[in-house]
């Protein structure tokens, strides 16, 4: 049987190749072997971020340069003090019962309701639980939902250019999309949040800012951040995996008998074979040698690389045979990790993972007890902020 023939990875971007493994093409450097991506995530000192328009950020308009796009020790400062509140033992400690709460809350509106469009469901649910762990928690969330949403609506880019293929126009439009609803995101959801937590601090991300000395600015950037990748990115994945599970019978009725570790497992499987986000960029900063089997390559300083994540966890010589394929069980080599590089690695690996992954499954699992039918399979897009899927229309009755 081919790869092909065992695929049943949905977010499949046509015409997109699996080889060379290695290669420059195009001006960029394309890196499709697992191995080889781990190594270049983990040069340390040798790279800067370059995705997610990192490059054409100012650096000179922040206090402290945000986190998602920062490097070296500022960065590893920033990630210890701030991973403590995405620690796997404080999110199953401290945020499983509002988890639960809020899933149960919006499963029976939509029972209420009849239907409901899972995509939908999950961007509430996921921007909820996540303002909470931030401290945005002073505007409703359907309001807050559609503002983060807008800040995606951006032209197209090409990353092989210094000004990523964008006419003036484009620009023009690119600011005006994404600022708009970052102002609004801000006067509404942001300043409020400082506002209250200057009056009285919690255990949140914000309040944590504060004390650190953060300007307005620098926790708008950071809340921007965990906006997108904590909110609108696992709202993608709930969807997809609640995809599979819904038109996978034999592995639905197995995550729900199953417990904790077993429906991580199967979580872990899903989101290696279908990452939200299919490509990470670096700028090599000096020489950095990668190798794939018996062969190295050596990519000079100044260099763009993109690090094909979907073609990475597909890799049959990290993850093993019918890399395609939905199987929990699948032995993995030490050292290869069962998202694969769906998180990232090294030093900007995300540190929202168990976060995203404790509130896929309290959602799934509640979703499936309800025996929802799908009555109509979604669309699927591109988003080219994030290289990544968006599905939409998934309906299902409840």
């Amino acid at each position: 049987m081919s790869q092909a023939d065992a695929s049943v990875r949905r977010a499949v971007v046509v015409g997109e190749p699996d080889v060379p493994r290695v290669a420059k093409e195009g001006g960029i450097w394309r890196i499709r072997s697992l191995s080889a991506a781990r190594q270049l995530l983990r040069a340390r000192d040798q790279t800067t971020q370059a995705g997610f328009t990192a490059e054409q950020i100012p650096k000179g308009h922040f206090r402290h340069h945000p986190i998602l796009i920062s490097d070296g020790p500022l960065h590893d400062e920033q990630r210890r003090k701030v991973g403590r509140f995405f620690a796997p033992e404080v999110v199953s400690g401290q945020y499983l019962a509002s988890m639960a709460d809020c899933a149960d809350r919006l499963l029976g509106q939509a029972q209420a309701a009849g239907r409901v469009q899972l995509d939908e469901l999950a961007l509430h649910y996921a921007v909820e639980v996540t303002a909470g762990v931030v401290g945005l928690t002073h505007a409703a969330v359907p309001a807050m939902s559609a503002r983060l949403v807008r800040f995606f609506t951006q032209p197209p880019l090409d990353r092989s250019r210094p000004d990523l293929g964008r006419t003036p126009r484009q620009w023009a439009q690119a600011a005006w999309n994404g600022l708009r609803p970052i102002v609004s995101f801000y006067l509404a959801d942001v300043r409020p949040a400082i506002r209250a937590r200057r009056r009285q601090p919690g255990d949140d991300v914000i309040s944590h800012l504060i004390e650190q000395g953060y300007s307005h600015a620098d926790i708008l950037v950071e809340c921007v951040t965990y906006g997108t990748a904590g909110m609108v990115t696992t709202r993608e994945f709930i969807a997809m995996a609640g995809w599979h599970l819904l038109t996978n019978p034999g592995l639905a009725d197995r995550y729900q008998v199953a417990g904790i570790e077993e429906r991580l497992a199967i979580l872990h499987e899903l989101i290696r074979l279908e990452p939200v986000v299919g490509h990470l960029y670096r700028r090599t900063q000096t020489e950095v040698s990668v190798r794939d089997g018996d062969q190295e390559w050596t990519i000079p300083a100044g260099e763009l690389v993109d690090l094909c994540i979907r073609q990475a966890n597909a890799d049959p010589e990290a993850v093993g045979p019918d890399p395609l394929a939905a199987c929990p069980d699948r032995t993995l080599p030490t050292g290869v990790n069962a998202t694969g590089l769906s998180f990232g690695d090294g030093s900007h690996r995300c540190p929202g993972q168990p976060l995203a992954m404790y509130e896929t499954d309290v959602l799934l699992t509640r979703l499936l007890r309800l025996r929802p039918r799908l009555v109509s399979e979604p669309t699927i897009t591109w988003d080219h902020l994030i290289e990544g899927y968006q599905l939409r229309g998934l309906e299902l009755i409840v």
